[in-house]
């Protein structure tokens, strides 16, 4: 986590101006104070005093907290009780005269346009070269000398990815630790996942959790893939925690993008659930902080849940642009992710920290040339991106987790203390590279 947390009244905007991009749904998110989020009677009725719904929809008429979002369409406003937040739809005008209400009310904490997410695609996602590796750094915050060379490789038995992050050498298989991906879903015919506890919800309107991207299927894959893929036809092992209890929560829809509500629905799902860990490898290209995510993965850290997310895919370095950490992934208390190659140096598309309060690159991890299930009949799949990376950290805080019983916090600081230092800056891989306990 970050030296430093907003609190309340903060500024996180970093002395940017707001991206301009308004509301791309037409609604708003309601980032409710702790004294109101400590009662969910309290939520309500600040929800339906500030915005004027009627119809407030909450996670909690659910079952297991699960927001059917088909039917939550028909109300005039949504409450993620576990979260503290509610959205509302609102013309500009309203939403304006909302806003200016909200500032003096000590109930709220913020009132930010609903942005749409999308899966981190674009060229580092589907590059299959590896990129340039980049030269040994002088800034000595993070490093360290490493004696030789070092390339990894794929081999028959597992993916460079496990080698160069210690899972292999690992006891620990993530029994018992609960990991939810939020993506879009998880080919639920996929042979690999056949003898696995599995919970699959979607959260996208229309649509079923089954995977029809692939995505989602390639990061459930990473972070939770069986020790030992199942024969025939049988592959190298690709996936970190095998023995994890997984949910996969669609988010984004088969188009790869999807809105704050959908993701907000799936956090409130995987923290009532207890999930440990919750890997995210989405986002969108702003440099500020945004309110909602930043409460939230507090809120999640203060429920024992460590939100992963992808560092973002927006560098091209060899062009001489680092990028910036973008949403979520920016917020002080979720942990954003670097990608590295299998020469352990930082992947040309992976994004440099931004300055804003939070906006650092926290751990990084294998994100080139990743080997990892598809949707059938493919069956496997090797791509690129800080989506890669992600759930090579998630899958391995189910590890350290399972070791150690850590969660929220703790979890966090029990990977940032295990990672191994390399010799780059640290405001491209933070801590290191995220290594598995043994």
């Amino acid at each position: 986590m970050s030296s430093s947390v907003p609190s309340p009244g903060d500024d996180l905007s970093g002395g940017e101006s707001p991206d301009g991009r308004g509301s791309p749904t037409g609604r708003y998110v309601l980032v409710l104070s702790d004294e109101a989020f400590a009662r969910e009677s309290d939520q309500v009725e600040a929800l339906r005093s500030l915005s004027g719904a009627v119809n407030v929809a909450s996670t909690s008429d659910y079952e297991w907290r699960a927001l059917d979002v088909e039917q939550a369409e028909g109300a005039d406003a949504t409450v993620f009780a576990d979260l503290g937040i509610g959205t509302f739809a609102a013309d500009p005008d309203r939403a304006a005269s909302i806003m200016a209400a909200a500032a003096d009310d000590p109930r709220v904490t913020a009132v930010e346009a609903e942005q749409f997410m999308y899966a981190l695609g674009g060229p580092g996602e589907t590059r299959s070269e590896s990129p340039t590796v980049q030269p040994p750094s002088t800034d000595t915050g993070w490093a360290t000398v490493r004696t030789a060379p070092v390339e990894f490789v794929d081999t028959a038995e597992a993916t460079w990815g496990l080698q160069a992050t210690g899972v292999l050498d690992s006891e620990r298989t993530g029994q018992g630790i609960g990991v939810a991906v939020l993506d879009t879903g998880l080919d639920l015919r996929h042979p690999d996942f056949a003898e696995r506890e599995l919970t699959a919800r979607s959260f996208v309107s229309g649509e079923r959790a089954q995977d029809g991207n692939g995505h989602g299927t390639h990061c459930v894959g990473t972070s939770c893939g069986p020790s030992n893929p199942p024969e025939p036809p049988g592959s190298r092992r690709y996936g970190v925690a095998g023995q994890a209890e997984i949910l996969v929560g669609k988010v984004l829809g088969d188009d790869g993008s999807g809105t704050d509500t959908n993701i907000l629905a799936a956090i409130n799902w995987a923290v009532s659930n207890d999930c440990r860990v919750i890997s995210l490898s989405l986002g969108a290209d702003i440099r500020r902080v945004s309110w909602r995510y930043e409460i939230v993965g507090r809120r999640a850290l203060n429920r024992g849940s460590l939100i992963v997310a992808a560092a973002g895919n927006n560098a091209d370095r060899d062009s001489g642009d680092p990028g910036f950490v973008g949403v979520p992934a920016n917020s002080p208390s979720i942990m954003a992710v670097g990608a590295l190659d299998s020469r352990l140096g930082i992947a040309d598309f992976s994004a440099r920290s931004n300055p804003v309060d939070g906006g650092q690159v926290d751990i990084a991890a294998p994100g080139v040339d990743v080997y990892s299930t598809w949707p059938m009949d493919r069956r496997y799949r090797a791509i690129s991106g800080t989506s890669m990376a992600t759930p090579h950290v998630s899958g391995i805080a189910a590890l350290w987790a399972q070791r150690t019983d850590a969660r929220g916090q703790a979890l966090w600081s029990e990977l940032v203390r295990g990672a191994q230092r390399l010799e780059l800056p640290g405001v491209d891989v933070g801590a290191g590279i995220a290594k598995a306990p043994s």
